[in-house]
């Protein structure tokens, strides 16, 4: 008897479903939600028609399902009082609340078809304000990539310029010290000349008065 339990237990185990599963009471009133599979287990409560629950397993050889409530609630009903859709009771209900929906629609479909327009123009507005501001980034963008693609071309004349400069400032100072020099010899050769013509007088001086002196004496003689 053990051994017989056990192997209906096993082939209770294998017969349920492994994944879960969103399903459906029927439209029936209401089912009984029980701890085990078959009308000997105690009920846990009612389910009513329209309600979901999550299908955990199926015993296809007992004909009963493992499900969870909303709650975490788990229990077991019959497979068959279960099925994919609401009942039709929920779905004419909801069929109803959009046939309400439709009839006072139109009002409000203005309302909204007059606000999408208004939302419509203002990002219409927008979006010519972002392509303005679009076209003079890539203005300035442009502008940019022109200087960075000049920007070793300029440090290049620049360097150069430099160069020139100080080339100049030094020939400058090569021309200005060549004056000087220039001037010193200039005043050198005067310095020269003026006090050579000195030294002529100052000879002339001494050695005129000697000659003059023989010319008279020979004279004398002669005489």
């Amino acid at each position: 008897m053990t051994r017989f339990l056990l192997l209906l237990v096993c082939l209770c185990s294998l017969g349920q479903a492994p994944l879960a599963e969103t399903r459906y009471i029927t439209d029936i009133a209401q089912i009984l939600l029980r701890k085990g599979e078959g009308t000997r287990y105690k009920i846990i409560r009612t389910l009513t028609s329209g309600e979901a629950v999550e299908e955990l397993g199926v015993n296809r050889a007992s004909g009963y399902s493992r499900v969870r409530t909303k709650d975490g609630t788990i229990g077991f009903v019959l497979t068959r009082q279960l099925q994919d859709e609401p009942g039709a009771r929920e779905r004419l209900a909801a069929m109803e609340a959009r046939l309400v929906e439709f009839q006072q629609a139109p009002d409000q479909l203005a309302m909204k078809l007059a606000g999408l327009q208004e939302i419509y123009n203002r990002l219409r507005i927008e979006k010519e304000s972002l392509e303005q501001q679009k076209e003079e980034l890539e203005e300035e963008l442009a502008a940019i990539k022109y200087t960075s693609s000049n920007l070793v071309q300029i440090t290049q004349e620049r360097s150069d310029l430099n160069k020139r400069v100080g080339a100049l400032i030094l020939q400058a100072a090569e021309l200005e010290q060549k004056n000087r020099d220039k001037k010193n010899e200039t005043n050198q050769r005067w310095f020269l000349i003026g006090a050579g013509v000195v030294i002529v007088s100052l000879l002339l001086g001494l050695i005129l008065p000697h000659l003059s002196f023989r010319h008279r004496k020979d004279s004398w003689g002669r005489d």
